[in-house]
């Protein structure tokens, strides 16, 4: 684990004390530095947005936290095991895929975060277009190195839509669904789009990309009129803000915590998690799949992450690609 950056290491600080209160002193013996370079530490994290007075006696007292996503204080109080073992945040990008992507074949270690505030480039599944509008969302993509074969990885497409409904139950209470294969949804909308990217070669892994989008303060005006599927935000569905900080952390250790999981005990459990979030398990439903139109029920997931239709005949076909509504 790489050393905290001084401003993760203060604002780690802050959220431990029961009063809220740091004194200088504490925050120069924990860095190793002159109080005078403590008070251009604090006077950094002004410039930045937090809210820091200075009480004589007492120290520093954090009043109020920007809703900035900065990798100190993303990794301030973070507890994982890998991800977010170095996050690097972007005011603006291209995509924060590509940005992974980038990073991954230069050699950044597993569990690195790419985040952005918005994106010019950000794409969803085939090539769709992602809105991403700054100051409301989280852009984030998780950089992994799996010891797995590159057959095993487009499983990984179900960790992440597990972990983001978990997140969002923990930050609201409210209860997602998923829509196969890679979309998150609240009350019938979608929420967060996932989207996975490799580079591999034939028998080996060299990283997997996780792309998440989460809607998270997004307003209805802000979505585009011609959507081809309803969409929704966090704030809209519950009807109040959620904090982007809180919810990345949440997000990171729920991913972390089932990345885990399926390193342990490989992708059953994390498919059975998925199954129990989706609400078209047991109904009828319509694959389109290009040239290859399929009607039946939905009975859950292969092995390998295929859907499984019954058709009428009683045949059971697995679905790999395309779309699938309830009929």
């Amino acid at each position: 684990m790489m050393k905290p950056a001084p401003r993760e290491t203060i604002l780690s600080l802050f959220s431990q004390t029961p009063d809220g209160f740091v004194s200088g002193e504490r925050i120069s013996a924990e860095l190793g530095i002159s109080r005078t370079a403590v008070w251009k530490h604090i006077r950094n994290l002004r410039q930045a947005g937090y809210r820091i007075e200075a009480v004589p006696s007492r120290g520093y007292h954090l009043l109020q936290s920007p809703d900035i996503l900065m990798p100190e204080a993303i990794q301030a109080g973070l507890a994982s095991r890998r991800i977010g073992c170095l996050v690097r945040c972007f005011e603006a990008t291209d995509s924060t895929n590509l940005q992974a992507c980038r990073l991954g074949d230069g050699g950044d270690p597993e569990g690195l975060v790419v985040i952005a505030d918005r994106q010019s480039s950000g794409k969803g599944r085939m090539g769709r277009q992602w809105v991403s509008p700054g100051g409301v969302n989280l852009y984030a993509s998780i950089l992994l190195r799996p010891p797995i074969p590159p057959f095993e990885a487009p499983r990984l497409t179900f960790l992440s839509a597990v972990a983001v409904c978990r997140a969002i139950t923990r930050c609201t209470g409210l209860r997602p669904t998923v829509k196969w294969p890679n979309d998150v949804l609240l009350q019938g909308a979608k929420v967060a789009g996932l989207l996975n990217e490799m580079s591999s070669e034939t028998d080996r892994v060299h990283y997997v990309v996780l792309g998440i989008g989460v809607n998270l303060n997004m307003r209805q005006e802000q979505f585009p009129a011609d959507l081809r599927y309803p969409a929704t935000s966090i704030a809209l569905a519950s009807g109040r803000p959620v904090s982007r900080l809180d919810f990345t952390r949440i997000l990171l250790q729920e991913t972390d915590a089932l990345y885990q999981v399926y390193l342990e005990r490989g992708s059953a459990p994390v498919l059975a998690a998925w199954t129990e979030l989706c609400d078209l398990v047991g109904k009828l439903v319509h694959a389109d799949c290009n040239q290859l139109q399929i009607e039946g029920t939905m009975i859950g997931l292969a092995e390998d992450g295929a859907l499984l239709v019954r058709t009428a005949t009683g045949k059971i076909e697995s679905v790999y690609a395309g779309d699938v509504r309830a009929v």
